[in-house]
C-alpha cells in the first residue's frame, strides 16, 4: 500500500459522526409538537402600558440596530471593551440619562438608573406577604420593597471572543438590555407612574472566559436589587436552558530530572503524573452525572525526550449542573491529582479559580412566565426546559447573580440550530436579519418582564418567595472554601 493511500485512510478515520446530534434533533423536533411552556397566571402590567412600551421600542429600533452592527464591527475582548462601553454610555447620554463608566471595580462596567413614582397594583386575587429578613447563611438576598417600589436590573454584555469576534452574540445582548432600559426610561419620563419603582441598567464586561459579574458583585453591584434579567442569543427560542457551573484548575507536578537513558532511576517523572491524572479523569467520567464536564490539556511536559521532565502542568475546566455537584466534582478531581502525584512519586500543587468560578443558573419561573407571554405577543413561542437536551450546555457568570437574587436568562433565536456558539458562523448570524428581529423582540421581553413585576405586587412577591424556597442566597465567594 502506498504512503498516499495510507494517509488517505487515516483522514477518513478522523471524521466525526453526527449521528448523536441527529438523534438529539429528532428528539427535540418530536418534543416541540407535544409540549409548551405554561406561560404565566400573573396579571402583570396593564395592556395599555405594553402598547406604549412597544411603540417606544419601535421608535428606538434603528438606533439600536446601528449600535448592534457597530459593536459587531469593532469587537473587544474581556476587560478591554473601552470603545463598546463608550458607545453604550453615549447612547444613554443621547437620551438624557447619566451613565457611570468604570464602576463596581471594572473599568468597562456601566451603571445607569431611572426611577418612576406610583404604587404597584395587587395584581392577582390575593397578595403574598414576604419576610423582611433573609437568614440563609447570613447573606443578603432580594431587597425588601421600599416605599418607592421594588428595584430591578437589566443586564447587558458586550465582550467578544479572541479571533472570532461576536461569535457568542454579545452585540445582540448589549442592545436587548439597552433597548429595554431606554424604553422604560421613556415611559417613566412621559408618565412617572408608569414605572412604579427603580430600574438599573448594568453593563457587565468580561463574561467570555471570565466572570465579570462576580467581580462586580463583590463590589456591590447587585446589592439592593430585587431581581435581574437578561437574555442571550441562541439557535432556539427557549424559556430556560441548562447552564452549567464552571471552575478552573491548574495542577503542577514537580519531580526530578535525570538522563533518560543513563540514569532514569535517579529521576521522578512529572509528565508521568500528568499522564496518570489525564487517564484517571477519563476513568472517573463513567461515575459522574451525565451533564458533568471535565476538560483538560497538558500545557507543559518537558522539553527533550532524553531528559526526564521535572515539571508538568495541566489546565482543567470542571463543570456541573448544580452548585452541590460542582463542589463534589471539584473534590474528586483534586483527589485524582494528588493520587497521580503519589503514584509517580512527585510533588503536586493545585490552584483553583484564577478567575472567580461561575455557578449554574437558577431560573426564576415566576419571572420567566412573563418573558414567555411577552415573546408570544411578538410571535415567538419559547420552549420549556428540557426540550433541548441539557447535554448541550455551556456556562455563564449570570449564574452567580441568580444565586444572590432572583433572575432569568432565557435564550432567543438568531441562528439555525446547527450553528454553534463561539464560531465565526454564529458571529455572522449576530448581524443578520434574524439578529435584528431578536434584538427588538428580546428588548421588549426584558422591558415587559420588568414592567410586569413593577406593577404586579403578587408577581414580585412570588418571585422572591420562589427564590427563597429554592434555598435563598448563597455566599458565592466562600462557597467552595
Amino acid at each position: 500500500m502506498s504512503h498516499e493511500s495510507t494517509a488517505h485512510r487515516g483522514a477518513e478515520h478522523s471524521e466525526v459522526s453526527t449521528a448523536y446530534l441527529q438523534q438529539l434533533d429528532e428528539e427535540r423536533e418530536s418534543a416541540m409538537w407535544s409540549v409548551s411552556h405554561p406561560g404565566s397566571a400573573f396579571a402583570g402590567a396593564p395592556r395599555a402600558l405594553h402598547d406604549r412600551l412597544e411603540q417606544q421600542l419601535a421608535a428606538d429600533a434603528d438606533e439600536m440596530i446601528a449600535l448592534m452592527l457597530d459593536l459587531a464591527a469593532h469587537p473587544e475582548v474581556a476587560f478591554e471593551e473601552h470603545r463598546s462601553a463608550r458607545a453604550i454610555a453615549g447612547s444613554l447620554a443621547a437620551h438624557g440619562i447619566d451613565a457611570q463608566v468604570g464602576v463596581h471595580g471594572l473599568d468597562t462596567a456601566i451603571r445607569a438608573e431611572i426611577r418612576g413614582t406610583g404604587t404597584a397594583r395587587a395584581g392577582a386575587e390575593t397578595e403574598t406577604e414576604t419576610e423582611a429578613e433573609t437568614e440563609t447563611q447570613g447573606v443578603e438576598g432580594p431587597a425588601v420593597e421600599s416605599a418607592d417600589g421594588p428595584t430591578y436590573a437589566i443586564l447587558s454584555e458586550y465582550d467578544a471572543l479572541p479571533g472570532v469576534g461576536h461569535g457568542c452574540g454579545h452585540n445582540v445582548i448589549a442592545v436587548m438590555g439597552l433597548g429595554a432600559f431606554l424604553a422604560l426610561a421613556a415611559l417613566a419620563k412621559e408618565d412617572p407612574s408608569a414605572v412604579p419603582g427603580r430600574v438599573v441598567f448594568l453593563g457587565t464586561p468580561a463574561e467570555e472566559g471570565h466572570t465579570g459579574k462576580e467581580h462586580m458583585a463583590r463590589e456591590g453591584a447587585f446589592e439592593g436589587l430585587d431581581a435581574a434579567v437578561m437574555a442571550h442569543p441562541y439557535g432556539y427560542d427557549l424559556a430556560d436552558q441548562t447552564w452549567l457551573g464552571r471552575r478552573t484548575l491548574t495542577v503542577e507536578f514537580h519531580g526530578h530530572t535525570a538522563h533518560a537513558s543513563a540514569q532514569p532511576y535517579m529521576g521522578r517523572n512529572a509528565l508521568d503524573a500528568a499522564n496518570l491524572m489525564y487517564q484517571g479523569i477519563g476513568l472517573m467520567r463513567q461515575q459522574t452525572p451525565p451533564t458533568d464536564r471535565i476538560h483538560a490539556v497538558i500545557r507543559e511536559g518537558g522539553d527533550r525526550a532524553s531528559v526526564i521532565p521535572d515539571r508538568a502542568r495541566m489546565d482543567l475546566y470542571v463543570r456541573s449542573q448544580r452548585p452541590e455537584t460542582l463542589k463534589d466534582l471539584s473534590r474528586r478531581v483534586e483527589d485524582v491529582a494528588r493520587g497521580a502525584a503519589l503514584m509517580a512519586g512527585v510533588g503536586v500543587s493545585v490552584r483553583w479559580d484564577e478567575h472567580p468560578p461561575s455557578l449554574p443558573v437558577r431560573t426564576n419561573e415566576a419571572l420567566t412566565g412573563r418573558w414567555v407571554e411577552a415573546q408570544r405577543r411578538r410571535g415567538r413561542d419559547p420552549l420549556p426546559h428540557g426540550v433541548v437536551s441539557p447535554s448541550l450546555a455551556a456556562s455563564t457568570d449570570f449564574g452567580n447573580v441568580s444565586y444572590r437574587i432572583p433572575g432569568i436568562h432565557p435564550v432567543i433565536r438568531i441562528a439555525p440550530p446547527e450553528v454553534a456558539l463561539h464560531t465565526r458562523e454564529f458571529a455572522a448570524c449576530a448581524v443578520s436579519a434574524d439578529a435584528r428581529a431578536a434584538a427588538a423582540d428580546g428588548a421588549y421581553g426584558l422591558a415587559a418582564t420588568v414592567l410586569d413585576a413593577l406593577h404586579d405586587r403578587v408577581l414580585a412577591a412570588a418571585a422572591v418567595e420562589e427564590f427563597r424556597a429554592a434555598g435563598g442566597p448563597i455566599d458565592v465567594p466562600r462557597y467552595f472554601d
